[in-house]
């Protein structure tokens, strides 16, 4: 997730990423994670697009237990946190300024025998590939990170070296410009995808991608 700092915004619809904190109910767990939106901007608040994937994963479609998944652009830690909580082995990643908070969201969110399965790390999409093992993960995950245009090819170029044929991609999207529509045409193009959830009060589209060689139902 991108690392943009933003001017204090009045607007009602905004004033909820100013606070210090949000607090959500996952997994059984009492979780509340701490934002910094005048540091560390979009990457550290909580977007709608996370809670709704976090919705999406309690639900159960894909299995996570025991599986080993990445979240890509984690920003606060939401998604990745969660899906820990939900049995996965956890690799919860963005950019080296974002990784502080991040990790200091995991440790307060997450019970010691949790922690154990997550590790915090930094990935810069396109860069440094070789440090992740190539189709390595079960779970690709990411939430409310296809926004910024030049950062398209290499987060595909992320997806792909992530993924394996069995591998399956979950994106939550708020489709809020053309860019982000041409963007799943890229992704086609490498991808079978599918939305499997909208969530109408958020406007946010899930969508669920397989590498074209081979399809799987989960």
């Amino acid at each position: 997730m991108a690392l943009v700092p933003y001017v204090e915004n009045p607007l009602p619809a905004l004033s909820k990423l100013h606070n210090s904190s949000a607090q959500f109910r996952f997994a059984n767990r009492d979780l509340r994670l701490a934002q910094d939106w005048k540091k560390l901007g979009v990457a550290a608040v909580v977007w709608d697009a996370a809670v709704v994937m976090c919705m999406y994963l309690e639900l159960g479609r894909v299995e996570l237990k025991g599986k080993k998944a990445i979240e890509l652009g984690a920003g606060t830690g939401l998604v990745g946190i969660v899906a820990a909580l939900l049995g996965a082995r956890v690799t919860i990643t963005d950019r080296e300024p974002a990784l502080d908070f991040l990790s200091a969201n995991v440790k307060a969110n997450l019970p010691p025998d949790s922690q154990q399965s997550v590790v915090v790390s930094e990935l810069t999409w396109g860069e440094g590939l070789e440090r992740y093992p190539a189709g390595g993960f079960d779970v690709v995950l990411g939430a409310d990170i296809v926004y910024l245009e030049d950062t398209f090819l290499p987060l595909l170029e992320t997806l792909e070296h992530l993924s394996s044929d069995a591998t399956v991609v979950l994106l939550a999207c708020k489709l809020r410009y053309e860019r982000d529509t041409n963007f799943l045409g890229m992704l086609k193009q490498r991808f079978t995808v599918e939305e499997v959830h909208y969530d109408k009060q958020r406007d946010i589209h899930l969508y669920k991608a397989c590498k074209l060689t081979q399809r799987r139902d989960l």
